[in-house]
């Protein structure tokens, strides 16, 4: 008999899990891989149920789904369609509505994370040519594609996780189109909503900014440069190169001299060969500045790469959630020895930093100006886990594929909709079908993949499975009716939903979904009533993460590009978010009626 009750031990973990998730500062694979081995060694979790996670369909799913993703990215077909869409709509609301609709529609058929990766870059280009900032049309577009990622099972993580739960617990799961009444009602309302009357809380001076001044203004980069043999600064007060800085837009704010900072501005201070200025600047501003200086840009390296007789090229990025750089430094993973690609610079949000560039931890939805050979700068920015703000070329787009990428994907999803195919069996003949067809690199198909979204649900889902046969769930459960007590069913169902949501606006919507459908499956067995609507409610408000940017990695990365701040999301989410439980409670109810 263990001295401690296994269902105490498994909420004092999950307490800690969900406490250092929302302090953000250790990744959240790590997270929940450490809560599962003190789950082992203190032996709430049997040791033969260790790892099993790690083989559940819903992690080999959402594996599949991100691979299968990356194939159709390569397609070129969703990027083709995406842009011959939005190519002529000029208004504001008419362009969130066309953009948002074609979010929703490619993030119920693949990764949500990668249908905005596709429609962003196109997102800014319009609103450059437009002149307006692209603040007032990026978040909706995040919005959209999370909305639209409920119509369907492998939109979105949560109705996976949800589905295989409910075949584990009743038998059956639910199958790909089972989510679509529901979901599209919540899709076509959320959407209309961010069209309409959205994009029009958001702060004035987030939408009336334009494209140049939010992506290149004087507070865009920190980066630096090197002094370079001949340049008119040397032997000069620094303070003399001020007005050539102010001339080309440029903010000069430290002299770096033998790998230390010195003081202050050093403005008094000579210039030397070989001395390194920390600027703030746009891109061009800086490059403007160097070249009128004399002055060599990517400074800093501990190990510049030989670059001679390569085109070079310049790309801006923005980190999301989860990417390899994410809490490192460009120094710590050796971007330039690796790559050959070099750290020119960092925004994030007008922010000034005292430390070296290539030294500075990296954070969500920082926007990165990275300099390399173009042959190499693709590679490094997948590498990176980072996307890309403006449209490279696309040059590995196989668009002559993509009628093959498109029928070979359709027809296994409707092989696994008529049950002719198990789900995971079908997305693994198109996993498998796209290499052989070319689509995705051998190499490709491990990058794909976001190996923490798959350690976070490896190791959560036998921290749950522990739980509810521990008797933790049934207590939860039991609280709920408790405070409940003497309410409709229709409040209980409601209040289960506004609890999950709240969950999912503060912790990843995978651990949110793992943790409430167990809740509502109990729920509505101690009630009587049929668990299918309580399922439901949890998969939709799993996925609803509108109150914050680091509720759902699409927020995170449009935090940059659009000048966010943390609380502009709650401006647009919060109506939203009511609007989604307006909307979803009356669809659940007539599509999953509660009697048993």
């Amino acid at each position: 008999m263990p001295l401690i009750p296994d269902h105490l031990t498994l909420f004092g973990l999950l307490l800690a899990v969900f406490a250092l998730l929302i302090w953000g500062r250790v990744r959240y694979d790590l997270v929940a891989f450490g809560a599962l081995i003190f789950a082992l060694i203190l032996g709430a979790v049997p040791i033969d149920r260790a790892f099993s996670g790690f083989g559940h369909p819903a992690t080999v799913i959402i594996a599949l789904v991100l691979i299968v993703s990356r194939g159709l990215f390569n397609s070129g077909v969703v990027e083709t369609i995406a842009r011959l869409s939005v190519a002529r709509v000029k208004q504001v609301a008419g362009h969130i509505a066309l953009m948002a609709g074609v979010g929703g529609v490619l993030s119920a058929v693949m990764n949500n994370v990668a249908a905005l990766s596709l429609l962003m870059p196109v997102d800014l280009e319009a609103a450059r040519r437009a002149e307006r900032g692209p603040g007032a049309t990026l978040m909706p577009l995040s919005f959209a594609t999370i909305l639209g990622g409920m119509v369907t099972l492998i939109g979105t993580p949560p109705n996976i996780v949800v589905a295989t739960f409910r075949e584990q617990a009743l038998g059956t799961p639910f199958v790909m189109f089972d989510f679509a009444p529901v979901g599209l009602a919540v899709a076509l309302a959320g959407i209309a909503f961010v069209a309409l009357a959205g994009w029009r809380l958001l702060p004035r001076a987030r939408r009336e900014d334009n494209a140049q001044s939010a992506l290149a203004d004087l507070t865009g980069y920190v980066t630096e440069v090197r002094v370079a043999q001949g340049s008119k600064l040397i032997d000069a007060p620094l303070r003399e190169a001020f007005p050539l800085a102010e001339e080309n837009d440029v903010v000069i704010t430290g002299l770096v001299r033998n790998h230390a900072r010195l003081p202050g501005s050093a403005r008094r201070e000579r210039v030397r060969e070989g001395d390194i200025l920390v600027l703030e600047g746009g891109a061009e501003a800086i490059e403007q500045f160097a070249g009128a200086a004399s002055l060599e840009t990517g400074a800093g390296s501990d190990a510049q790469p030989e670059l001679l007789g390569e085109s070079m090229a310049i790309s801006e990025v923005v980190v999301p959630e989860g990417a390899r750089i994410s809490g490192r430094s460009a120094a710590q993973i050796r971007l330039a020895n690796r790559h050959g690609v070099m750290l020119l610079g960092v925004s994030r949000q007008g922010r000034s930093f005292r430390e070296r560039v290539r030294r500075l931890r990296i954070v969500p939805g920082d926007i990165l100006l990275l300099s390399g050979p173009e042959d190499r700068l693709e590679h490094a920015i997948q590498w990176l886990g980072c996307l890309a703000l403006a449209d490279r070329g696309l040059k590995v787009l196989q668009r002559d594929k993509a009628w093959w990428a498109v029928g070979i994907f359709s027809g296994a999803i409707f092989a696994a909709s008529m049950g002719w195919l198990y789900l995971p069996v079908a997305l693994g003949v198109v996993a498998v079908a796209y290499v052989i067809l070319g689509l995705i690199r051998a190499g490709e198909v491990y990058e794909s993949v976001e190996w923490p979204v798959i350690v976070l649900l490896g190791s959560l889902i036998p921290l749950g499975s522990a739980l509810e046969s521990s008797g933790g769930t049934a207590l939860i459960a039991q609280w709920i009716l408790n405070v409940t007590e003497g309410l409709s069913p229709v409040v209980v169902l409601t209040i289960l939903m506004i609890v999950t949501m709240s969950l999912s606006d503060v912790l990843n919507n995978v651990a949110t979904a793992l943790i409430a459908a167990p809740i509502g499956l109990e729920i509505a067995q101690r009630l009587g009533l049929s668990p299918d609507p309580f399922l439901m409610a949890v998969a939709v408000a799993a996925s609803c993460a509108f109150l914050t940017p680091i509720g759902h990695k699409n927020n995170t990365i449009v935090m940059g590009p659009g000048g966010y701040r943390f609380g502009d999301y709650w401006r647009m989410g919060l109506p939203l978010e009511i609007l989604v439980v307006a909307v979803s409670i009356p669809a659940i109810l007539f599509f999953w009626p509660l009697a048993a």
